[in-house]
């Protein structure tokens, strides 16, 4: 009687087993039978209300059921586990003869290939580049550069002042002081980095730009080296039809200072509407160094003179890839940005 109830148990457990679908089911249906109050163990613990012959032989019986019953379970559990490795694979599978994805690379800002075009320019006639910091002296700011105390540009309305000897760079001028005092003579560099002064934003101006500074210190340095270096850097710049111009002007720390001039490289010099149809673009200002710059540091002014050029990297910019408005530079619109490939 006994054993028939066992072969109908483990035929129903069978039956059960084909029957599921996940997991889950498996286990529950493992609970049902081998838990602590599952069918077996009911079964089991009903033993002892047998006879011991019949108990016995029952005993046997029931243990080789549930043998058999866990080993199914085993099976069907190994089964569900195999369907879902491979259907895993089966979603991660990937298809090496698809098209890959192209991938978005980004660019150089315009200010930073400007920068580097004028830099390499200049590093291509054996001038090396010299850093100096953004927040500097008002010495060698103003003093060393030989500005007055009634300078304009000295005015808070025009520098931001950390305090009465320390202040944000108004241009890169200040490196010119540094450098004197800690390179060796004769030199050639060129200095570029980051100024700040207290304009309102506006489509030509910015509270914060970018210069780049180029000094020469040598024996027998003249004028006629200044042309013809800015000469060779504008026609790289702009193209080998460019002609430059200089123009007479006043800087304290050159003598004598000029402002340098670029033929219109969108009329030819013919006159438009990018130069105000003057046919020239202002593009930088220069001159020989005043030789009270150079005693700053001790220089023999007797022996050594040199030159210093500066201008600025945003109004290059600007003329060089035609934008009308500063301000884009500084908005981060990849839209913007990414033209300048």
């Amino acid at each position: 009687m006994e054993d028939n109830k066992l072969t109908t148990v483990i035929e129903e457990a069978r039956e059960q087993l084909n029957n599921a679908e996940s997991v889950e089911e498996a286990e529950s249906l493992r609970i049902r039978m081998l838990g602590k109050k599952g069918i077996f163990t009911q079964m089991l613990k009903g033993m002892k209300n047998m006879a011991p012959e019949e108990r016995k032989e029952f005993g046997k019986a029931a243990n080789k059921a549930k043998a058999e019953f866990e080993q199914m379970l085993k099976a069907k559990k190994d089964e569900f586990v195999a369907k879902a490795r491979a259907l895993k694979l089966q979603a991660e599978t990937i298809d090496v003869t698809e098209p890959g994805r192209r991938m978005s690379i980004g660019v150089e800002h315009p200010i930073t290939q400007t920068i580097n075009e004028i830099v390499d320019i200049f590093t291509s006639l054996g001038y090396t580049v010299f850093e100096s910091p953004d927040i500097d002296t008002v010495f060698n700011t103003f003093d060393g550069l030989n500005s007055p105390p009634t300078h304009p540009a000295r005015d808070i309305t025009d520098t931001f002042y950390v305090n009465e000897e320390i202040c944000l760079r108004p241009h890169t001028s200040s490196g010119e002081v540094r450098a004197e005092e800690q390179i060796s003579l004769p030199y050639r560099i060129v200095i570029p980095g980051r100024c700040y002064r207290r304009d309102t934003p506006d489509a030509t101006h910015s509270h914060t730009f970018n210069q780049v500074e180029m000094m020469v210190i040598g024996e027998g340095i003249t004028m006629a080296d200044l042309k013809g270096s800015l000469d060779y850097m504008a026609k790289k710049l702009f193209g080998p039809e460019t002609r430059t111009k200089f123009r007479p002007h006043h800087f304290p720390f050159t003598e004598p200072s000029a402002e340098m001039d670029v033929s219109c490289f969108k009329c030819g010099g013919k006159g438009c509407n990018v130069c105000k149809g003057s046919g020239w673009i202002e593009i930088l200002g220069c001159g020989m160094t005043h030789p009270h710059v150079h005693q700053v540091a001790g220089i023999d002014t007797e022996k050594y003179t040199g030159f210093a050029v500066g201008m600025g990297v945003e109004r290059i910019a600007m003329l060089k890839y035609g934008i009308d408005d500063i301000r884009l530079l500084y908005e981060n619109d990849m839209r913007f940005i990414g033209q300048f490939k």
